[in-house]
């Protein structure tokens, strides 16, 4: 059971697991980090599963297996987890926006402390790969390869430009009911994909496609989907109706891009991704509880709190471990299986999966080196407070420890 004095914080002879939960206050909800830590790992696994980098004519070109290896499209019904980052976004700026109010704190403050923890670690990130741009072109590295690696780094900042926009709208959209969004949507797509249809059209739905689960968890805050009646609804009718989607309205099945598909269900999000990621809510919502009560076991809530310190950091630097590792390993000389080689075949998942611990360990220098930005300058306070600011998927959890 886990200790509850503000003492057993800073005592070194508790375990540590047990000092986390001892600066957690009993309000925490800790389902709802459960769930966002879950959404982190998510795209992390499915990022290192999905992303190639082919070797090939003295330089680096990307690849997926999803081109080669249909089969493996179900796997992306796993790791997509945006929708489920968005729900808990929503969930957490929403009571956060509403904590705001009553403690008097205005709208710019409010915002502003949220969108500087984005800020912060997004600046390290581009100072490091703006260094490492100019090192790899002094060095002779082909462009078309040092393009490869830059479009992986930055590809991800997309959705923190997309939760930015929806924090800083939080105020409007909070009570804004998600069948207008998911509207918007079903328009657009109607539009956009008819023969001729402006295809431009489509980054409408960059927001309007994720509002959808952000809404869904402001309504969740504001304790209008508590009955499992609901969260029952948006599985099975999300689950409906992205099956008719691609079967019989011509959607893809993967929900990630696959290079060389004629049309994505992320870039930008169609209406197939958006009722499966109303499914995945579904999901999530019949989990909370489940969750909630896991980790109630002080190791399991240390898991989930670390995870949600560091999310802002995991999620920005795991494409950049991945880099790491793939350029360290050019110095072999051969392509190296599953790092270097056409992921053509199951061969080449057996190879990656053996290359995950790899990206993990080179992921946790990335964090012992770079997580200080996301959680910015220590200042004394007691063992019990949470740090309320924004991260990727809505707030930080556990204070300083």
């Amino acid at each position: 059971m886990a200790i509850r004095t503000p003492r057993a914080a800073h005592d070194a002879r508790v375990p540590f697991a047990h000092r986390i939960g001892a600066a957690t206050p009993p309000g925490r909800d800790r389902g709802a980090d459960a769930l966002r830590a879950l959404a982190v790992c998510g795209v992390v696994c499915g990022h290192w599963l999905v992303t190639a980098l082919v070797s090939e004519g003295g330089g680096l070109h990307g690849a997926s297996p999803l081109t080669y290896l249909p089969e493996l499209v179900p796997a992306s019904w796993l790791f997509q987890t945006l929708a489920v980052f968005f729900l808990v976004g929503g969930w957490a700026a929403h009571k956060g926006w509403a904590a705001a109010r009553e403690r008097g704190v205005g709208y710019r403050a409010w915002l502003r402390a949220r969108l500087v923890r984005l800020a912060r670690p997004v600046a390290a990130l581009l100072c490091v790969w703006t260094l490492a741009t100019g090192l790899l072109l002094v060095c002779g590295t082909d462009a078309g390869t040092v393009r490869t690696l830059l479009k992986l780094v930055v590809s991800p900042l997309w959705f923190l430009l997309v939760y930015a926009a929806l924090t800083a709208a939080t105020p409007l959209v909070a009570s804004l009911h998600p069948l207008w969004p998911f509207a918007v949507v079903l328009h657009v797509d109607l539009l956009r994909l008819a023969p001729g249809g402006p295809h431009w059209l489509g980054w409408v739905d960059l927001g309007a496609g994720w509002l959808v689960p952000y809404c869904l968890g402001a309504a969740w805050s504001r304790g209008v989907l508590r009955e499992r009646r609901a969260a029952w609804s948006l599985l099975l009718g999300g689950t409906a109706a992205t099956g008719l989607l691609v079967l019989a309205g011509g959607y893809p099945a993967a929900m990630v891009g696959v290079p060389g598909a004629a049309l994505s269900n992320l870039n930008p999000p169609t209406l197939a991704a958006v009722t499966f990621g109303l499914a995945q809510c579904g999901g999530a919502l019949l989990l909370h509880g489940p969750l909630r009560r896991w980790c109630a076991r002080p190791r399991v809530w240390a898991a989930v709190a670390l995870v949600n310190l560091s999310a802002m950091t995991v999620f920005l630097w795991h494409q950049s471990a991945l880099l790491a590792v793939t350029l360290a390993g050019l110095r072999a000389g051969a392509p190296l299986p599953g790092l270097h080689t056409a992921p053509d075949g199951f061969d080449w998942v057996l190879a990656r999966l053996l290359w995950l611990p790899v990206f993990a360990a080179v992921l946790s220098a990335c964090w012992a080196v770079f997580h200080r930005y996301e959680r910015g300058r220590r200042r004394p306070r007691s063992a019990s407070r949470v740090v309320a600011a924004g991260s990727p998927a809505g707030s930080a959890t556990v204070g300083r420890v």
